[in-house]
């Protein structure tokens, strides 16, 4: 088993297939580990995982069908489902224990799953009657946070975004209509992909505004979300909101079809980070990503976005959070949870004519929104403006959650689509994301654009430590045989390149290896006969890596490894700007790899920033002292 690789948890799709089918590992093998793996965790993500003996008789299924791979696009992919979603002879609850109901059918969306050789674990934690964007209000336990568990999950689908973050599955199912699979992922470090609103069946779902509801797919990956989506979807005749797709083959771009795009962000007056310096600069970082990527950002006026967000929670739309399970509200009002029962009794207030207000209010302001389209192919915004602590989040439940919501009331009402993207790490550790927005139908077009995104910081698997391989899986990660020093291991038509600083994934010129068709390979260091030196001028700032005569002298160096098509090396190589240059540098594994040099006379007039290990660690302690100094104003 390779070391890139263990078996401690499934990954992504794409490299579970690919050990699959070289023979390395069995669904038998993986519903084993998962379910350990889900019996250890103390995170509160799940509700019901299904007896081990059944996950077995699920492999044993799909393993019988082996010589049918093929034909089986998520053969043997474990997932997990949240628990306002019906899976036949296991208790739904809507994490609600009085609510409970074992179906006789699987919901339709489930059911297309499995079909395609997908294997449901069990069922996951969330915010009672998918009411909430924090992932405390359920009576299950307040879900915690993935990568720390002092800190809120996101909700509503807080289970299955941390079941995932987790690495015990491979992708989960939630609903979004609120933004319920998108601050979680934002939240855990995935993607949370919100479809078009009917494109995902939503038959066999307790409902939350069913109106509005949508199934939606957490995913380490836009790929695998893509990848699910073209299982998931399909018109169904039962579902009075379901819809056919209406695909859009052209590409973002208004300009000729050039590859270039412009992308709406709220006018700087109107982004709220409430009191968070370090989503604020992640959200700068974003913007930049996205310039890097081809596209012109464009300031819109988001005022009409937030008054729209309003209606979901301040006037009659909230009546029909109440008129989904007003029959067993009046009974046993008792059973939910403060914050829950308090929404849904404020929807008694309400009369008809304030609905037909609040449908009049909507569609004045739908007009008025769906005007920024003449001017932008997409929205860029960031996912949740901060984060809490789940202490916090109980002493203040309404005000805060409330804040989660800024960026995502208003998705639903408007009929877009969204996705989340993990967009980098505040200097605590926590993740922080972008969302994606664009019109209805438009789904494949932003998932493609989400994939490059994810591709420009590259950052590592929810709170696994499994990174993100872009293009290709190289052969190398499925044989478990690691890169030589002889280079055995190098893809025809291939090279490999090392970068020590602006080119590094999620920094400023990264766009330039992507552009170029570049891919990640590993993250690794140098030999420790090399320095590191902060050059003058910029921007972008750059570092200047030296070689020296001994390794008493230097030091290792965090770098990069990326490979690009040979045949786009020179017009990488073009682009260098003196005193840069391509040399041969010597990695700690003694491979001697192409990557970018600086001339000596060149560090006369730089900082030697050797003792930061790398350009990231310079990074993160020029931001320390940056906000040193801006607590000392």
């Amino acid at each position: 088993m390779d070391e890139l690789f263990p078996l401690v948890c499934p990954g992504d799709i794409e490299t579970l297939l690919r050990r699959y089918a070289s023979g390395e590992l069995t669904p038998s093998q993986v519903v084993e580990r998962v379910h350990t793996l889900v019996s250890n965790d103390d995170s509160n993500a799940w509700i019901y995982v299904r007896p081990l003996e059944v996950l077995r008789e699920y492999a044993r299924e799909v393993e019988a069908r082996v010589a049918d791979m093929a034909a089986l696009p998520l053969y043997g992919i474990p997932f997990a489902i949240k628990d306002n979603i019906d899976l036949a002879g296991v208790p739904t609850t809507a994490a609600c224990p009085a609510y409970a109901y074992t179906p006789c059918k699987t919901a339709v969306v489930v059911q297309r799953l499995i079909d395609a050789g997908a294997i449901p674990i069990g069922k996951t934690n969330l915010d009672q009657f998918a009411t909430g964007l924090n992932g405390t209000r359920s009576p299950y336990g307040a879900c915690h946070n993935a990568l720390n568990p002092d800190y809120i999950s996101g909700g509503s689908s807080s289970g299955s975004a941390v079941a995932l973050a987790k690495g015990t599955v491979c992708f989960s199912l939630g609903t979004d209509t609120a933004g319920s699979g998108r601050v979680p992922a934002a939240f855990n470090n995935l993607v949370g992909y919100k479809p078009t609103k009917g494109w995902l069946s939503t038959r066999g779902v307790v409902p939350a505004c069913r109106s509005l509801d949508c199934v939606s797919i957490f995913a380490f990956t836009a790929t695998d979300a893509k990848r699910i989506l073209e299982v998931a979807a399909g018109y169904d005749e039962e579902d009075i909101y379901s819809r056919r797709r209406e695909e859009h083959v052209v590409d973002f771009s208004v300009s000729g079809g050039d590859g270039r795009f412009r992308f709406g962000v709220p006018r700087r007056h109107q982004l709220q980070f409430f009191g968070n310096q370090d989503t604020a600069r992640l959200f700068d970082r974003a913007v930049a990503s996205m310039e890097a990527l081809g596209g012109t950002p464009a300031e819109i006026d988001f005022a009409p976005f937030l008054e729209t967000a309003r209606l979901l929670y301040e006037g009659p739309r909230v009546a029909e959070r109440y008129a989904a399970i007003k029959d067993f509200f009046e009974l046993h009002s008792d059973q939910v949870i403060t914050p829950v029962r308090e929404i849904i009794e404020g929807a008694r207030g309400y009369s008809a004519a304030d609905a037909y207000k609040g449908a009049y209010e909507l569609r004045r302001l739908k007009r008025e929104t769906d005007r920024v389209w003449t001017q932008v192919d997409c929205l860029l915004t960031p996912t949740a403006g901060t984060i809490y602590t789940i202490q916090a989040m109980q002493r203040d439940p309404v005000r805060l959650n409330s804040n989660l919501g800024y960026y995502t009331n208003f998705v639903n009402l408007l009929d877009y689509a969204a996705v989340a993207v993990p967009a980098g790490f505040q200097n605590d550790g926590l993740p922080f994301g972008t969302t994606l927005v664009a019109q209805a139908h438009r789904d494949t077009l932003l998932l493609h654009l989400a994939e490059r995104l994810q591709q420009t910081y590259a950052l590592p698997l929810g709170a696994t430590a499994m990174p993100l391989i872009t293009g290709v899986l190289p052969e190398r990660y499925l044989t478990g045989i690691s890169s030589s020093a002889s280079g055995e291991s190098r893809q025809p038509g291939w090279i490999k390149v090392v970068v020590c600083g602006a080119h590094m994934s999620g920094l400023p010129l990264n766009g330039e290896l992507t552009g170029h068709g570049g891919r990640w390979v590993a993250t690794t260091t140098t030999s420790s006969d090399y320095k590191l030196y902060a050059l003058p001028g910029g921007p972008p700032h750059r570092p200047g890596l030296v070689h020296v005569e001994t390794s008493e002298q230097g030091t290792a160096i965090d770098v990069e490894v990326w490979e690009m098509p040979e045949n786009e090396f020179g017009s990488l190589v073009a682009r260098i700007p003196v005193p840069l240059g391509i040399g041969t540098i010597t990695l700690g594994s003694g491979e001697n790899v192409q990557g970018f040099l600086c001339e000596h006379y060149a560090i006369a007039q730089a900082e030697d920033i050797s003792r930061y290990g790398g350009w990231r660690g310079y990074l993160r302690r020029e931001a320390h002292l940056e906000m040193e100094a801006l607590s000392d104003d």
